[in-house]
This record gives C-alpha cells, structure tokens and sequence, in this order.
C-alpha cells in the first residue's frame, strides 16, 4: 500500500548513533486546520532554509509570491523581498521554480534598468549569482547591454564593497563558462582597470580581481597571451618583463611594471620562464653568466686574443666552481633541467644586481671556506626556485579550494625577485647554522622550505615583516619547534613510543636514586629540635660513601662546607633503620610546642624509626633538602622515591632522553608493530670460527 501523499522521509542523522529515516507528516492540516495542504511543505529552520518536500507546490508559492514581491513600488517592500529573494535562491527546488517564472530575465532588467543603487543592487546581484550557481541557465545568454552594466560596476572608481565583489564573481564565470562571453568581457574590462581593486585593504576584493585576471588569461588566446614588452629595469637586454592581454587601452612600460604584480600571483609569467630550457649555444643567455661572474669577481671580459684558449678556460672554470655551479666548465647545461628553467637564472641576475653587496658577500665566503663547508650559491639557487614555485604552486591551474592569499606580493613591483632575494639569503645563513656540509645539502633545503612555510603561515603584510618573521625562525627554533611537535603528536602516543619510554624509565630512576644517594653522602645541617642535644643549636647528618650507615653529630655553628665523618660522634646503621615517618606522624610533631602549629615545620619534619622504639627526628631547612633526604632514605630501604621533586626530575630527564633517541628518526614513520623476525638461516657455516 502506497503510503499518505502527505506523508514524507526523511533521512536524520545524531552524532554518535546510526541514522534513521523517519516518516513526518508535512502538512500537519488537521492541527493548524490549513487549506490547501498541496501549497506548504517543511522547510529547515536553519541559515540555508533547504526545503523537505517530495513535491514543489510549496517553493512555487514562494517562488510566485517573491516575483511580484521584488517588482514592488515601496523601497522598503522591495529591499526585504530581495533579502528574501537572495537567502532562498541558494535552494536548487527554489531555484527551479523562480527560473521557470522568467525570474533571471527580471533581474537583468532590473540591473540594466540603473535605477537600484545601494542595498537594492547588493541584493539583486546576490540573488542572481545564488541563481546561476545551480548551473541550470546558459551564461550565453545574456546580452550585452547586461554586460557593460556589470563591467561598469567595476570599472567605477568608488562602489559599494558588495556590488563590486558580486560584480567581479559574475564576470569571471562568464569568462570562466563561454568562449564567446570572454570576448565581450575582454572588451569592456581592461588590466588597467583592475590594478585599483589590488591597491585597496579588502582581501575578499583582491581575491576576486584576481580571479578576474586568472580567467582572462586562461581564456586567452595563445598569441594575446604572449605579448611582450621590453623591460627597463634591465640594462644589456630585454630578460621578460610580462605578458598581458591585448586590449584598446595602450600598454606602457610603466604599466607594465604595475602588472608584474598581477603576474606573480597568476604565475603565468613565471611559469613560462620555468618552462623555458636554457640554449647552451645562445651567446645572449650566455652573457648573463659572464654578468654573474663579472659582478662576484669584479673582472672585465677579456678579449678574444688575450692569453690561450685553455688559459681562459681554466679560469672561467676556476671562477664556476666558486659561483657554486655543477658543471664547472659549461654552467649553461644546469639551467637546461625544468622546471625551474630560466626563472633560475633570472633570480639570480637579478639577485647580483640589486643586492650587489649580499651577492658578492656569499660567493666569496662561500669560495673561501673549505670545500666540505661552501654553500654552492649556483645550485643553491636553482634549487630554492624551485622550491618556491612549489610552495606558491606556480604552473598549477587555479583552485576554488585555494585561499592562500599573500598580501606581501602586492607591495612590490618585482615581488617575486625580492622573494626569491630574501630566501637565498636565509638558505646562506642556515646553512652555517647546520654545519653543513655538500651531503647535507638536501636537509638544508628541508629546513628552508619549514622556515618558508611556516613564515608565510602568519600572511605577513609585507616583504619587510616576512624577512623580520625568518629571522625568528633559526635552525635551532626549527629544532624546538620540531621537538616540541613531536612530543605533542599522536606518534607519541603509539604502542613503540609508549614501550620505548617504559624501558628507559627504570634507567632514569636509577640515575635520579644515584644523585639523591650522593647528595646524601655529602650530608646537610640541620637545626636542634629535642632536649636530647643541648651542647650546640645545629647538628650534621650525613652518609658513609659505602651506604652503610649514618653519621651524625651536634656542632658550635653552622658549618662552611662537608664536615667530615670522624668529627660526627654518633653513627646509625642503615640495616637497623625499619621506616621513615614524615609529617604529623612523627613523633616531634605529636609533642606539644610551637612546632604543632607551624605547618611550614610541618611539610618539613621526617623521623627515621631504628630499634625498637628509637627515632632520629629531622626538620629539613627547606623542601628540596626534604625532598632528597627523604628520597634518599626510602632509597636505602628499597621503597620507592615519591617526592614532588623525582617526578619533575622523571619528567624533565625522560623527555630529554626521548627527544634524543629520536632525533635520528626525524621525518621517518614508526611502525605499530615490530618487523617480522627472519626465519633462521639453513645453516651457520658463515660464521667465523674464533678459535
């Protein structure tokens, strides 16, 4: 039997338990005693306001009702009706409905129309990207006049914050969703445009700018995609400035300059520069090697008929190996591996020419220390470019998942080159930090790329704060960062971790038991408390090197340094002592005087029963004498040291210990459980015969 019309399930789900599908009745008409039951259904009362119906008689009504609702003449009526409008298009049932009443046609009217401004445009732009999100009308087909309303919108020099965002969202899925739009697009936005939106605070608006520029340039044809213009900032020739889109606005060179900005973050210039093999053979990439060398070492070229062919050879050669290149005799070929191709070279040269200092600084160091300790600047430089289009996903195409953003990279015009600048200089310096040497140089580079990334992690305003932000993040804070993540991972929770901390614990309290026993050898001064030694006001205590008995003895004063065992008259072996009493427990404390009220004297009073009914009464002068002493004594009798002070010294001495066996797992993943043992060998003829 099929069940009631009326009747709906509907899937719910408890944290911690199976989920159900419940039957609910979602007209409740003999309750509230409502007409028309076909025209409501159950709606959640949440922020998304999702309908839960098997049928859409109910968001047809809502649908209806906000279509004549928004075409209001009252402000006010029309502003709630749009709010409404936008919070209930997010629903694709909804959504269905609203379209098929020609609901998008209506919108773009009303934007076309320019006669909603404010909160009203804000709205209305909400509701038509709520719309078009579901995917169930055409981008093409809107018309131009929609088009230059919205690029009008951003091309304003002063909008309201949510109009442009909503703006901006809605051309990038237009060029994102038809070839044809992006032309029309193209048309009426140009980078020129855009480059304000990137100059304000609000990052919700640079990250649509640059969604913007992204799907421009994606969309682009090759040849508008390759423009280039000449560089100035280059004094021999043009090493690659930027790539920009054709457009009706003239492209300058200052402008240029200003788009490099953009560039860095869309990553397609440099990622055509990393693409890019160097030509062993091209004399003008070549040039920019001998610019290397010539800057670190200050020498001219040198003719073509000055000195032999193989002299010159071997000085170029000699001067390579110091650059820190791999192929000392033709340094070319290393930039021929991609990526990171030309962008290397670029850095570098860039690198030695606005930071000439820093730049001839780690060549000569470098070429001056010993060969197992130099930091090769020439691989050293490929490598971290590498690294860094890594990090910043240069050649990757651009992910909606992504909000990485970096604000630091719009407050620069060469922003990737002084990245890049910062970072060779940090490598350098962890480097002598490390004490690397050549077969380290893979560690090095791990810990530059950790001091990189967790720099960026604090999104630093500005190139300034990034390089403030590194030099807080030293080799060694690397390693207590590190220590202190591992100690805090679940790794140290694992069974190996946890059996291996078991095993060395016996071996700390064997250490702590030895250093209370030689404090206690060394003996402490103690204050009178009896009638029983009226001849002085102190007494010594201390035990025989062997453990085999106490001395102690009354002294005038109290002593400078160790009093030795002939001057302490009385001696207690250690075989008849039975308990050591602390506290209220001890028989000092249970008489009568000042002293059973004082509970500083009282955290501080042991007694050692010996005989039958004998004590040796103690009032340590502070807790941490107590604590040894009493440690010290349980020590002796075989029970186990239970002070405040063996379970800090427990804590502080296990953790060390831990960190120490570890380090040289760092980075390798311990298994739960321990390898298969091998099964044993046919025979043992392999083993030597010592006799």
């Amino acid at each position: 039997m099929p069940p009631p019309a009326d009747i709906v399930k509907v899937a719910i789900e408890w944290p911690g338990a199976f989920p159900k599908l419940m039957e609910i009745d979602q007209v409740c008409a003999s309750v509230w005693s409502l007409g028309n039951p076909e025209n409501f259904a159950l709606q959640i009362a949440d922020a998304t306001n999702f309908y839960i119906t098997e049928k859409v008689c109910s968001s047809y009504q809502t649908a209806l009702q906000l279509h004549e609702r928004i075409q209001s003449t009252s402000m006010d009526a029309k502003l709630e009706a749009l709010k409404d409008l936008a919070n209930a298009s997010r629903d694709i049932t909804f959504a269905q409905e609203f379209i098929n009443l020609d609901g998008i046609s209506l919108l773009t009217q009303m934007v076309e129309s320019g006669t909603d401004f404010g909160d009203l445009l804000s709205f209305t732009l909400t509701a038509f990207v709520e719309l078009m999100d579901h995917g169930i009308v055409s981008w093409d087909t809107f018309s131009v006049a929609f088009i230059k309303k919205i690029a009008s919108f951003v091309n304003k020099t002063a909008m309201d914050t949510a109009v442009l965002q909503r703006s901006l969202a809605i051309l990038e899925s237009m060029v994102l969703n038809s070839q044809d739009l992006y032309h029309k697009v193209a048309q009426e936005i140009t980078i020129g445009q855009l480059i304000p939106h990137l100059q304000g605070t609000d990052q919700d608006i640079q990250t649509y700018t640059i969604a913007v520029i992204n799907a421009l340039f994606l969309k682009a044809p090759e040849e508008k995609r390759q423009v280039r213009l000449r560089c100035t900032h280059t004094q021999t020739h043009c090493i690659y400035c930027i790539n920009v889109i054709r457009s009706n606005t003239p492209i300058n060179d200052e402008m240029a300059h200003q788009l490099y900005v953009l560039q860095v973050l869309n990553f397609n210039l440099l990622e055509d520069r990393m693409m890019t093999k160097m030509d062993p053979q091209d004399q003008a990439q070549r040039d920019i090697i001998f610019e290397l060398r010539r800057i670190a070492f200050d020498v001219e070229l040198e003719p073509n008929n000055s000195g032999s062919i193989e002299k010159r050879k071997s000085m170029y050669t000699r001067d390579y190996k110091k650059l820190g290149f791999i192929n000392h005799v033709n340094p070319a070929v290393d930039f021929t591996q991609i990526p990171p191709g030309m962008l290397a070279l670029d850095n570098m040269l860039y690198f030695a020419r606005h930071h000439q200092d820093a730049y001839i600084r780690i060549v000569l160091e470098n070429s001056s220390r010993e060969d197992k300790h130099e930091c090769p600047f020439g691989r050293s430089s490929i490598e971290l470019t590498k690294m860094l289009c890594e990090i910043l996903k240069v050649g990757e195409l651009p992910s909606e998942n992504c909000h990485d953003f970096h604000p630091m990279f719009f407050t620069h015009d060469r922003a990737f080159e002084e990245f890049f600048c910062i970072c060779i200089q940090l490598l350098n310096k962890t480097w002598k930090e490390m004490r690397a040497t050549s077969e380290d140089f893979n560690k090095v580079m791990q810990v530059v790329r950790e001091q990189i990334m967790r720099a960026l992690t604090a999104k630093p305003n500005s190139l300034d704060q990034f390089k403030s932000r590194l030099q807080n993040l030293s080799y060694t804070e690397i390693l207590k960062i590190r220590q202190s993540e591992r100690m805090n991972q679940e790794d140290f929770q694992s069974r190996p971790i946890l059996e291996l901390r078991e095993k060395i614990q016996p071996e700390i309290m064997e250490l702590i038991k030895q250093q209370r026993l030689n404090r206690l050898c060394e003996g402490t001064c103690f204050r009178k408390i009896s009638s029983r030694r009226r001849q002085g006001e102190f007494w010594y205590c201390r035990l025989s090197p062997n453990h085999k008995v106490l001395h102690y003895g009354d002294l005038e004063e109290s002593p400078q340094g160790e009093v030795p065992h002939d001057s302490l008259q009385d001696k207690l072996p250690v075989a008849d002592i039975k308990a050591v009493i602390t506290g209220k427990d001890c028989p000092h404390m249970k008489e009568k005087g000042a002293l059973k009220q004082n509970k500083e004297v009282l955290e501080l009073a042991f007694s050692v029963l010996y005989e039958s009914d004998e004590y040796l009464n103690f009032i340590a002068p502070d807790k941490h004498e107590y604590c040894v002493w009493t440690d010290g004594l349980n020590a002796l009798l075989g029970k186990e040291m239970t002070s405040e002070y063996t379970k800090s010294d427990m804590d502080t001495l296990l953790s060390m210990e831990m960190k120490l066996r570890l380090l040289d797992l760092e980075n390798i993943q311990i298994p739960e459980a321990p390898p298969p043992i091998p099964k044993e060998p046919s025979n043992y003829d392999f083993v030597y015969d010592c006799n």
